[in-house]
């Protein structure tokens, strides 16, 4: 997304969200389950000409996202599936997938989405704090987020992943999309600094998921990579050498490796758990 607003308007953005974010980290356990809703407001109130306010994705990119995020998925979903999106948003993905499946859940923190209409029978909206998982044990084929790790609190995004594992049938698999530390920033702190400072509260690097996701209990992790349409699975081992390797570098020259293949494709984040 192209960035329109002026030098001043990004600095206030700034200042403003990693005032915020600052609230968020520093905040105990039982404060953050009531705060991470308080300052996504506070932001959009205080910053009027945010992003996510003034611009709309096309229907036509919207489409292209979902698209991707499908060709991701569709190998793992069967007819019998029951499919978990987390953080789902509008749930335009999850509602293309209950048309594959038999049972969609999708876990959010806001129940927004009830008032659509036209929602799907086999789909279902599940109200969290954040952290927890409310559908029963055992009882998901294939659960799914996008760019939603980074938002959490460091504790939280641990606590939900063990939640996540629980909820997993055996064999099951989590696929998580999310921006990888190495190339970033990625939210308003890039234009400043060099370390994610606004409400991407932690971003990740492949070798630091793929050590959370076993510490959980998942008993292998995988990535997918590729795009246009074709993706493969891939030992994590490859990424992370070429983690290391960029992790060598200055901040200046990684953020220029790291625009380039291989370093591109191998840092873009689809880690898979398998239960």
């Amino acid at each position: 997304m192209k960035e329109h607003r002026t030098i001043e308007r990004l600095r206030a953005h700034f200042e403003i969200e990693t005032e915020l974010a600052a609230r968020l980290r520093n905040a105990t356990k039982e404060q953050r389950t009531k705060l991470y809703s308080v300052v996504y407001d506070e932001l959009f109130r205080r910053v009027p000409d945010h992003p996510q306010l003034t611009q709309k994705s096309s229907d036509g990119g919207l489409s292209r996202d979902i698209s991707a995020q499908l060709e991701t998925l569709r190998p793992l979903l069967r007819q019998d599936s029951t499919f978990l999106e987390i953080g789902p948003g509008d749930c335009a993905l999850s509602f293309q997938i209950a048309k594959h499946v038999k049972q969609v859940y999708a876990v959010d923190v806001s129940d927004e989405i009830t008032k659509s209409s036209g929602t799907p029978q086999n789909f279902k909206l599940v109200l969290s704090d954040g952290c927890s998982i409310p559908v029963p044990d055992s009882s998901i084929d294939v659960a799914f987020s996008d760019q939603l790790m980074e938002h959490l609190h460091p504790d939280d995004a641990f606590e939900q992943l063990k939640n996540i594992h629980r909820a997993l049938a055996p064999g099951g698999v989590y696929v998580c999309i999310t921006p990888s530390r190495l190339n970033g920033p990625h939210d308003i702190t890039k234009y400043f600094e060099s370390s994610a400072r606004g409400f991407h509260l932690k971003e990740y690097t492949i070798e630091e998921l793929n050590r959370l996701f076993k510490k959980v209990g998942f008993s292998k992790v995988r990535q997918s990579i590729g795009g246009k349409g074709k993706f493969v699975t891939i030992l994590v081992l490859p990424s992370i050498i070429c983690e290391r390797l960029l992790a060598i570098f200055p901040y200046g020259m990684r953020k220029s490796l790291a625009a380039r293949v291989p370093f591109r494709t191998m840092l873009a984040i689809r880690i898979m758990g398998f239960k």
